[in-house]
């Protein structure tokens, strides 16, 4: 009987392999929890030492922070995508349609869940508050250009897109805020909160942004 030896490594390009950590991480990060994105716990996902992911992230913090950027990122990217350069009458209103539909389904809790962990986390681990701060940010302009689009093409009324983006903001993040405690958060009125006031803040007739 033949003997196999030892399995070679696989050995991966960095960028590679450093994204694939993030990726665990980010997995990780969404279904349990920030707190459980350890060195450690994302080497056993990859099945590598956690000498090779420290090599990587020597700070677990900085691991941590670039998970949640991950996760959120390609969070914005599903829900709200960049508004093409002109998508036409009612192209804001559909993509707007579109957000509120699934930010108030059970498809965003763990999203919702790792937006209030990290909120939470950033008090004491400025790496994640800095990451925090630059993903709300990200939602506040990519709003802002969807509500300028629909302004332009005459579908809103609003003489400040940057300031409606903000608060719509605000509103669909404190909607969210009851996800871990509220039972009814996705009953009317929370669940319809959020939509009801971008209706109020862009001119907008009641339903005008409710799922057709």
């Amino acid at each position: 009987m033949t003997s196999r030896g030892p399995e070679k490594r696989v050995r991966k390009a960095p960028a590679e392999r450093r994204g694939e950590m993030v990726t665990a991480a980010a997995r990780v990060g969404l279904t349990e929890g920030l707190e459980c994105v350890t060195l450690r716990r994302i080497a056993d996902e990859l099945g590598v030492r956690p000498g090779l992911v420290g090599h990587y992230f020597p700070a677990a913090d900085r691991l941590v922070a670039e998970a949640f950027t991950s996760a959120t990122m390609a969070e914005l990217d599903s829900l709200l995508p960049e508004p093409p350069a002109d998508p036409g009458p009612g192209g804001a209103v559909r993509a707007l349609r579109r957000l509120f539909s699934l930010t108030s389904s059970a498809d965003f809790d763990d999203v919702s869940r790792l937006w209030l962990n990290a909120r939470h986390l950033a008090r004491y681990r400025p790496v994640l508050r800095e990451h925090v701060v630059e993903q709300d940010l990200l939602w506040c302009r990519r709003i802002e250009r969807v509500v300028a689009t629909g302004v332009a093409a005459g579908d809103f009324h609003c003489a400040d897109p940057r300031a409606a983006a903000v608060r719509i903001h605000v509103a669909i993040d404190g909607a969210s805020a009851h996800v871990n405690t509220g039972v009814g958060h996705r009953a009317a009125p929370i669940a319809d909160m959020a939509r009801t006031f971008a209706e109020a803040e862009l001119g907008l007739a009641s339903g005008a942004l409710a799922p057709h």
